[in-house]
């Protein structure tokens, strides 16, 4: 339930939000201001989230531009993604709400991915042709986190994990060029050989491309419950028992 404050704050102000994206080996946090990220700190040197992001948080807090601010809410990244990445993020982003008492959002890593894409500049594409957008994240062998996205960054298909193949796309590539980013894309480039395949290495997951999905969220009220959040994992977590016992 919204408090009067935090309504009055809603239909009169844009939002003051802290953006933290952990779902891949990608660690970054931003700030973001009427949608506008003004602040961002980022690591691509692999899974070190648990040094990390908390540094971030209190560089980007520290920040004399944003010294004396206050946040208006914490948005994190939802998944699908890596297990112990979004848990690192989702636990930092409710420790501060609930310190703050500021309401927490939540934004689909594939979703920020496809609007960032969507909304750059447009670029040249043949004739009677339409783009797509899939944002595919690493599922280890040939599999991926993924879903389409029209021109707009609307999603399209329900996100799931994919078998990649020389097939995969088929009936899509009949129409469309189809651009393929993040981490997951990479290793479908041998793969997905087709005229239409485009593919963008520069698109990973990041807190940045957070910004306008949170600002949206904020002005519509979409917040989670702080206490019973959980991300969307897409697969269950299975835990490994080492071959060679130490003991």
């Amino acid at each position: 339930m919204l408090t009067l404050t935090l309504l009055f704050k809603i239909l009169t102000l844009m939002a003051l939000i802290l953006l933290l994206e952990t779902a891949t080996e990608v660690c970054s946090a931003a700030v973001a201001q009427d949608g506008k990220v003004i602040a961002a700190r980022e690591s691509t040197n692999g899974f070190n989230h648990s040094e990390k992001l908390t540094v971030f948080i209190s560089e980007l807090m520290d920040d004399p531009a944003l010294k004396n601010a206050r946040l208006d809410a914490v948005c994190a990244s939802s998944g699908p993604g890596s297990y112990t990445g979004l848990r690192i993020g989702i636990s930092a982003a409710k420790g501060i709400c609930y310190a703050s008492d500021i309401p927490l959002i939540a934004v689909s890593t594939l979703d920020a991915m496809a609007h960032y894409a969507a909304n750059r500049e447009a670029f040249p594409l043949p004739e009677g042709r339409k783009i797509l957008f899939c944002p595919m994240l690493d599922a280890r062998r040939m599999e991926v986190y993924t879903a389409l996205y029209d021109h707009t960054g609307k999603r399209l298909t329900e996100v799931s994990a994919r078998i990649i193949d020389a097939n995969s796309f088929s009936e899509e590539f009949q129409d469309h060029s189809i651009l393929f980013m993040g981490n997951g894309a990479e290793k479908c480039r041998e793969v997905i050989t087709r005229p239409y395949a485009l593919y963008d290495r520069e698109i990973l997951a990041s807190a940045r491309f957070m910004s306008v999905l949170a600002e949206e969220r904020f002005q519509a009220g979409k917040f989670e419950n702080v206490a019973y959040f959980e991300p969307f994992y897409l697969k269950d977590f299975v835990a490994t028992i080492p071959r060679n016992k130490l003991f």
